[in-house]
């Protein structure tokens, strides 16, 4: 018998596939369609299919969310709470250590996480400014006959901003989430999967929050 945690809902699951799809269609149309090389590479008929893949997408990576919060208004709550939950004496300890262990994972002993890492807090945070920042400016962009030239130049420049902040978040997440990387190796499945955790995984990942879990019993699996 195995006993798991139950980590993420189907509902959070859903969104997070949807929102993860276009996001990944509107890195790769978003690159044809802004960097000429690549544009020049693939022809004009190609880079028109993306212009409009680019413009259908936007509107899922904007709603998704959206509809996310307003159908689930508890989770998000839950969300923001995580995101601002004070840092505790392990949180601080887990970012010193977190550039060791990047690179000696077996040999560094991290401290315990709550439900969400100190880290990935950081990660979290930035990666929601960046998606606030583009889709601000790209509805901007898409308005661009009823704005200045000005505001549409500034507009197109955060939005490559936040393109590149976007992208480079994308390469750590699917590093480490997809399960790259050696310690996260099988936790794919937490957002892909079934969205279980072994109580094994949980406590080396978030020791403190599988002990809450185990206490509660609410999410508790036994197969």
């Amino acid at each position: 018998m195995t006993v798991y945690i139950q980590r993420h809902s189907l509902f959070k699951r859903v969104i997070h596939g949807v929102h993860m799809v276009a996001t990944l269609i509107l890195l790769v149309s978003g690159a044809v369609v802004f960097i000429p090389a690549l544009g020049r590479a693939v022809g004009p008929e190609v880079v028109q299919m993306f212009r409009i893949s680019h413009r259908v997408f936007a509107v899922v990576f904007i709603v998704a969310p959206l509809y996310g919060l307003i159908a689930a208004p508890k989770g998000f709550v839950h969300i923001v709470k995580n995101l601002f939950a004070p840092w505790d004496a392990d949180d601080k300890r887990f970012m010193v250590l977190f550039a060791k262990y990047l690179f000696t994972p077996k040999t560094t002993h991290m401290p315990k996480q709550h439900e969400v890492k100190s880290g990935q807090r950081l990660a979290d945070a930035l990666l929601i400014f960046a998606a606030v920042l583009i889709a601000v400016t790209g509805v901007v962009l898409w308005a661009g006959a009823f704005v200045s030239a000005d505001v549409f130049r500034i507009a197109l420049f955060l939005h490559d901003v936040a393109f590149f902040l976007i992208a480079c978040i994308m390469v750590v997440h699917v590093y480490l989430g997809a399960g790259v990387w050696q310690p996260y190796r099988g936790l794919a499945r937490l957002m892909l999967g079934n969205g279980r955790v072994t109580v094994e995984e949980a406590r080396y990942h978030w020791g403190h929050w599988a002990e809450v879990e185990l206490a509660s019993g609410k999410n508790v699996i036994e197969e």
